[in-house]
Formats: structure tokens, C-alpha cells, sequence
């Protein structure tokens, strides 16, 4: 560093020596050693200017003092450089900040500077909570010691004095933060600085800390915020530039610098970082507030005579004391064995916050629950898992504080495990607990809404492992029940739940629910079980629900729930209903087709969205072409069904039945679908072009979308063969797969689209003469991937 300085005289070598510090080379600096690196050159730099530039020795009145990152030393590449000059009224103030900051201007080093009196500098922190917070973190750089030594002190007198008036700002300017910027834990691409859990927030642990209304931030922020602030930097350096977000893209490349295996290792690593940091943020503020007076109490608030929060009972050795759950004064958490959970169900139904001197106390004495679980222990799990929203904060509480994997040993695989598609918005472990939340409220549609609370606590608690999720978690569910002490048939119930619990939702959207031999499959899998049945029925809704705002549906819930009246009809031996025939209004429709040889529309509103009936001469390319003019006039497809009408007298025709829904705004006029299907069917509309000039003016197609998948299955009920796609979803994309499938000379029987966030997964069933060998096969799906790329 030494040779490094020396070489340093303009503001320019001050850049070029910072750009050797971030070039890639054999003795590259990472994390901490790079941010001290950092600050040693630019602190150099400073001092060094700031004397040619006249700010004084002792006693001159003037100082320069830095605030920020750089205050905090803890200055990551590109970052700008927050300084403050401080005087005594000096008159030549104003010409020594122009020498100091021109350099740096023309360099293009960032700069946040201003040049004020220390009672100037503490009025406006008086008025602006973003100016206060940084004048807690003041150093002196050069200059006048004594005036930094009075900014510094006052600052901090200022902010202990003032803080009861902060508290409701602190809190509300940080919700609107979190509100842009989302929760680092559970983001695909997180803010590192301003998400919920990020540096801002650590700042915030700072400053209630200055303020002496909480003990300074545990070992375990502190290690927190060194991960961000190295996934920072690393992140930084990848960008060659300012950043704070950390993109998909960039993942892999960031955890190889920190020694992690990949972009998931990482996000795993950042959401415990996270979540760590949100907590004692909640902690801190909860005891910020029980810390301050409240307003208009005056000297009596701070008195020994005020009144002790008032402690009322909420269970047995449980009591509210003010606004948290705490033990009550008899209690012995040491020969309670359900104390621990009767808290957390107390807590989660009055949604009130548990004590952080009860959790620890629980954690340091409450004694380990013996296999099988004592029947109260269990009662009290139930209450809690039915708990409704109340259970997330409650759950994380615990967590954060080691007793819920006490409680669930197998956690520790899927706790801060992050989605691998982003369909899913929550890290496994918090989905899982967001599944049960919403499963609570469906528990009055099933005959065992304990094993529904259950199977949703843990359907997918065999994530994080080598192998299929549903086989692993149905083994570690066998565990987990004969350890709470359930029955045997329910222990294989519950095994079963979790087991199958994905069968409904794949079979409703990617197989032909009307086939006799699909619900038969689904009956026989669940040996004709009616119970089981409808508990995978709640916990498909729980578990869609909990996954993201796309995932569940009024047409998803209506496919499986026409697949499980379907299978209760079967379980019952009654028989199974025949698929509808055309109606009247389609039927005449057709007639109308065969007679006149021009393609025609039917739009049937619902209460969501739309069943469009496209009617046309059977021709190849009918589907990709309807398919096309759909997304044309915006309207996404979930389903469809290719049908043939055939008239004794006139011939066939196609009749091809579409449930769609607009992406916004209302349905199209059903005469412009007719004028734009008959022009793409003789070939005077481009769809192609159409299309993806669309596509340009909503933004251009996904960038740096994940690789589609094609999956296929071959239902043996069935005898059909089923492709599946997992693509970015973009638009036109159903009009370009269907295109390629019919150039491949396959026929498309039926089709069903699930869009889930930014991707889908398309299931086609397709024939084909003579069958789909393994060649046939490998062709179509290039064809495919090519077409969904």
C-alpha cells in the first residue's frame, strides 16, 4: 500500500491507483481487505488535499470529516465518497471546499459533500432523519480536531436526546423502503442496501444503539452485514461500476470470488444473512419503543413511580406483558414440556410478538420433547399450525432462535433454501410455513384438518436433497409422525399426503381430465381413498397459494376440481360422466362454417376470463394460427381442446375450444378475432411480424431467460404421449410452439398452459401415424426448443 500512496498526487491517480486495487491479477484483494484498501487510498488522498487545499492544523476551525461508508470504513468499489466540512465560521470556507471537491468532480469520482457549521450541520439533522443517521457515523479526516470532536458529540447528544421523536419516522421511512425494494430473503434479485434486511437496516441497529435504547448489534448481525457488504463488493467489482442489486446473472460469479459453489449456495447464504438482520431489527425497534416514554408524560414517564406494563394471562404460564408474550412469573419451562409451543400458539393467535428474554429463557431450559410427543405438546402444535397468519412471524421467531429445529430437526435442510424457478416468491422453509397460514383456512373442507396442517407444514421437507422431493419428504414425514405420536393409519395418511401431493395439480393441467383412464390412474394411485382425496384437494389450493400470486387460478381451481369430483364419482362405483357434446350454439355454428367455408369466433364471458370457440375448415395450422391472433388481441391461454364436428351431409370441420383470459384491460371484440382469424388463415395477416412487434413494445423479449426443458411423459391409461415445456414465458410464445408442432407433423390432441410468474409450463398431447419413436421424438423437441427460445 505504501508504494501504492506515494504514486498517488492528482485526483486521477487517485482513479488509476483505486483501478489497480480492482483489477483481477495474482495478489486481488477480496472482501474486508479490499474495503480497508479502499479506505487507506482515498483517506491518503484526502488528507493529503485537504492541507494544499488550507484546511488547517488544530485550532484552525476547520476540519474535514467523513460520514457514510467511508465514516464507517467501510467503502466498497465505486462508491461515492460522503464528506462534510466543518468550520467555525471561517470566511475562506468556501474557496478550501471548491480545491477539494473540483479535483474529485473532474476525476468522476462520486461525491456527496457539503460545507457547514457544526450548529448548521446539526440543525439540518434536526429536520432530516437521512442526515442525522450519517452524522452518527463522523470521522475525522483532517483539520481541526476539535471542531470533528464537537460535530461528533453533538450529533450523538442530539440523537439520544431527540429519538422519541424519531421512532414513528425511523419506522415509516423504513416500511416505504422495504416496500421498493422487497425482502432480500425472499427476492430473486435483491436490493443488498435498501431491502428489507440489507445495510440500511443494519444502520438503523446502529443508530438505536447510539442511542443507548438497545445493546450494540449481536455476533451474528455482525455477521450479517459482513456477507452483504462482501456480496457487495464482489458484486461491485463483476459490474465495473455502481450496483446494488444483485441480478440472476451475475450469481455465479459473485460466489465463486466468496468461495461459494454457485448463485443458490449464495441466495441461501444472503437470506439467513437476511433474516438474521430483520429480526433483531423487529427486536430492536419493539424495545426502542418499551424504552421511550410515551408522549405526554413528561418527567413522570421517566420516573420510578410510572406503572410496569400490565401482564394478563393468555394460558397456562403465559401471559401479554404490555405488547409481547412472556412467561408468566410461576411458570418452570424445565418441567413444562408444551410450555414452548403453548407460547408460540398463544402468541400466533393474538399475532403479538414473543419476548426476547422468553425465547431465551426457552432456549437455555425448556427440556427436549420425547418420542412419542406427550398428547399436550401436540394439541398445542395444532393450535399453533392453525393459527392462520399469525404462524410466519411466530415460526420465524423461533427459528432465528435455534427452538424450532429443536422441535423440527429435519428443517435444517430446506431452512433459507432458495426456489430454483422464480414462480416460487419464498425461500422452502418459508413457503412451507405461508402453505400452512393458508391452509388454516381451509380446514372446515376436510374431515382431518390435522393431517391438512400437518401434510402443509411439511409437503415439501424433502427439498435441499439428492433425490425426488416427494419420495424424501415422504420418508422424513414417516419419521416426523411416529414422532409426534400420531396413529399408525394416520402416519400413513399424512406419508401419503405428502407423497402425492403434487398428483392433482399435474394431472388436472397436463393430462385430459374427461378420460376415464386419467381418473382412474388418479383413484387407483390413492387406492380409491376419499379422505386422502380431499385433503390433496386443500393442499394443492394451500400449497399453489403459498408458491406466488400467479400460481393459483379460477381456471386452475376448476380443472382439479372437475378431476376430483371426477374421482369421487369413481371411489363411489357410480359411473363416470361422458364428455359433453357440442352444444346448440356450437353445433349450429359449425353447420354454418360447412356451408359457408369461412372460419368463425364464439366468446363466452365468464367470471374471470372467456371460452373462445374458433370454428374452421380442419386444416393444418389452425391451432398455432388461432393461438397466434389470441395473443394478438392480448388474451392468455390456460387450456385448449381440438375437436371435429362431423355433418353427414356437409363433411367435418374443427372446432377448437380455447379458455383464455386478457392479460388486462377487457375482452376483444369478438367481430375483429373473426376479421384477424380469417386473414391469418389465407395468409394476409403476418402473424410472425404482428407478433413480435408486440413483443418490441412491451419490451423486447426476457432477458437472459433461463434454457426451456421438454419433458415427456407417455401415459400408459391413456396410450397418449405427452410433451411438456418449461419455458420464460414471452408473448406469442403458444402461437410459435404450436407452429413448429404442426410443421413436425404431429397433431395436437389438447393443450394446457400454466403461467406462473415469468414462466410457463405447456403440456401437449400429441398423434401421430405409425407413433413417436426415439427419433421422431428428439426431432420435435428440437423443433420446440428452437421455437421457445
Amino acid at each position: 500500500m505504501e508504494n501504492t500512496e506515494t504514486a498517488v498526487v492528482t485526483a486521477d491517480d487517485l482513479v488509476r491507483a483505486r483501478d489497480r486495487l480492482l483489477a483481477p491479477g495474482r495478489r486481488r484483494l477480496t472482501g474486508e481487505s479490499l474495503r480497508e484498501a479502499l479506505v487507506d487510498l482515498h483517506e491518503f488522498w484526502l488528507t493529503a488535499h485537504a492541507a494544499q487545499a488550507g484546511v488547517g492544523r488544530p485550532g484552525s476551525g476547520v476540519a474535514l470529516v467523513a460520514v457514510g461508508g467511508l465514516g464507517r470504513r467501510e467503502l466498497v468499489p465505486y462508491s461515492d465518497l460522503d464528506l462534510l466540512l466543518v468550520h467555525n465560521g471561517h470566511k475562506g470556507v468556501d474557496g478550501i471546499a471548491e480545491k477539494l471537491w473540483y479535483p474529485l468532480w473532474n476525476s468522476g469520482i462520486g461525491l456527496d459533500h457539503s460545507v457547514r457549521t457544526v450548529g448548521e450541520a446539526l440543525r439540518v439533522a434536526s429536520d432530516d432523519l437521512r442526515t442525522a443517521l450519517g452524522l452518527l457515523d463522523t470521522r475525522h479526516l483532517a483539520g481541526d480536531q476539535e471542531v470533528s470532536r464537537r460535530l461528533a458529540d453533538g450529533a450523538r447528544q442530539a440523537w439520544r436526546t431527540g429519538v422519541r421523536t424519531r421512532l414513528d419516522e425511523m419506522s415509516e421511512s423504513a416500511s416505504r423502503r422495504w416496500a421498493r425494494s422487497g425482502e432480500i430473503a425472499h427476492r430473486v434479485e435483491p436490493d443488498l442496501k435498501h431491502g428489507r434486511g440489507g445495510l440500511r437496516d443494519v444502520v438503523l441497529l446502529d443508530a438505536l444503539s447510539a442511542a443507548q435504547l438497545v445493546d450494540r448489534p449481536s455476533a451474528e448481525v455482525d455477521e450479517a452485514r459482513k456477507l452483504l457488504l462482501d456480496v457487495r463488493t464482489e458484486l461491485r467489482r463483476v459490474a465495473g461500476r455502481p450496483r446494488d442489486v444483485l441480478r440472476a446473472q451475475d450469481g455465479d460469479e459473485v460466489a465463486a470470488a466468496l468461495g461459494l459453489q454457485d448463485r443458490f449456495a449464495l441466495a441461501r447464504a444472503m437470506s439467513s444473512a437476511a433474516r438474521t438482520i430483520v429480526y433483531a431489527v423487529d427486536v430492536a425497534m419493539r424495545t426502542a419503543r418499551a424504552a421511550v416514554p410515551r408522549k405526554g408524560l413528561g418527567a413522570f414517564a421517566r420516573s420510578t413511580l410510572r406503572r410496569a406494563p400490565s401482564r394478563r394471562p393468555l394460558d397456562e404460564g403465559v401471559v401479554l406483558h404490555g405488547a409481547e408474550v412472556a412467561l408468566a412469573r410461576d411458570a418452570v419451562p424445565g418441567r413444562d414440556p408444551a410450555l414452548l409451543l403453548r407460547v408460540a400458539a398463544a402468541a400466533a393467535r393474538g399475532k403479538h410478538p414473543i419476548a426476547p428474554g422468553t425465547l431465551a429463557t426457552l432456549a437455555d431450559t425448556a427440556p427436549e420433547l420425547r418420542r412419542p410427543w406427550p398428547r399436550e405438546a401436540r394439541d398445542e402444535l395444532l393450535a399453533l399450525l392453525g393459527s392462520g397468519t399469525g404462524l410466519v412471524d411466530v415460526v420465524e421467531a423461533l427459528d432465528r432462535t435455534g427452538l424450532w429445529g429443536r422441535l423440527f430437526p429435519e428443517w435444517g435442510a430446506v431452512r433459507d433454501l432458495p426456489p430454483r424457478d422464480a414462480a416460487h416468491t419464498w425461500t422452502v422453509d418459508r413457503h412451507l410455513v405461508q402453505a400452512t397460514a393458508h391452509a388454516a383456512r381451509l380446514v372446515t373442507r376436510v374431515s382431518r384438518p390435522d393431517l391438512l396442517l400437518l401434510g402443509a407444514l411439511v409437503h415439501d421437507i424433502g427439498k435441499g436433497r439428492q433425490a425426488d422431493h416427494s419420495e424424501v419428504g415422504a420418508a422424513l414425514t414417516t419419521q416426523i409422525a411416529e414422532r409426534l405420536g400420531l396413529w399408525p393409519q394416520d402416519v400413513a395418511t399424512l406419508t401419503a399426503l405428502v407423497r402425492h401431493h403434487l398428483l392433482l395439480p399435474h394431472t388436472a393441467t397436463r393430462r385430459d381430465v374427461e378420460d376415464e383412464a386419467t381418473v382412474r390412474r388418479v383413484v387407483d394411485t390413492l387406492d380409491g381413498d376419499p379422505v386422502l382425496l380431499e385433503l390433496l384437494h386443500a393442499l394443492a389450493e394451500a400449497d399453489a397459494v403459498a408458491t406466488g400470486p400467479n400460481a393459483w387460478s379460477e381456471w386452475k381451481s376448476s380443472l382439479i376440481g372437475d378431476l376430483v369430483a371426477r374421482c369421487r364419482t369413481a371411489m363411489a362405483g357410480d359411473p363416470l360422466p361422458e364428455p359433453e357434446p357440442l352444444d346448440r350454439r356450437r353445433r349450429d355454428l359449425a353447420a354454418a362454417v360447412l356451408a359457408g367455408g369461412r372460419p368463425d369466433v364464439l366468446v363466452d364471458p365468464g367470471n374471470q376470463g372467456a371460452v373462445v370457440t374458433v370454428v374452421a375448415p380442419d386444416r393444418p395450422g389452425l391451432l398455432s394460427r388461432a393461438a397466434g391472433v389470441l395473443a394478438l388481441n392480448s388474451l392468455e391461454v390456460h387450456a385448449a381442446t381440438l375437436r371435429s364436428h362431423v355433418d353427414p351431409s356437409l363433411g367435418a370441420v374443427a372446432v377448437d375450444v380455447f379458455t383464455v383470459s386478457p392479460r388486462f384491460g377487457s375482452l376483444p371484440d369478438v367481430a375483429l378475432l373473426r376479421e384477424q382469424l380469417t386473414r391469418a388463415l389465407d395468409g394476409s395477416l403476418p402473424l410472425a411480424d404482428k407478433l413480435a412487434a408486440k413483443e418490441r413494445d412491451y419490451g423486447g423479449p426476457p432477458q437472459d431467460p433461463p434454457p426451456p426443458k421438454v419433458l415427456w411423459f407417455d401415459d400408459e391409461s391413456t396410450g397418449a404421449v405427452v410433451l411438456e415445456l418449461r419455458a420464460a414465458d414471452r408473448i406469442g410464445l403458444l402461437h410459435r410452439v404450436a407452429d413448429a408442432l404442426e410443421r413436425s407433423g404431429v397433431d395436437v390432441a389438447w393443450a394446457r398452459v400454466s403461467t406462473m410468474g415469468s414462466t410457463v409450463v405447456d403440456s401437449f398431447a400429441l398423434t401421430v401415424p405409425g407413433g413417436l419413436d426415439t427419433a421422431a421424438r428428439r426431432a420435435v423437441e428440437r423443433a420446440v426448443l428452437l421455437a421457445a427460445g
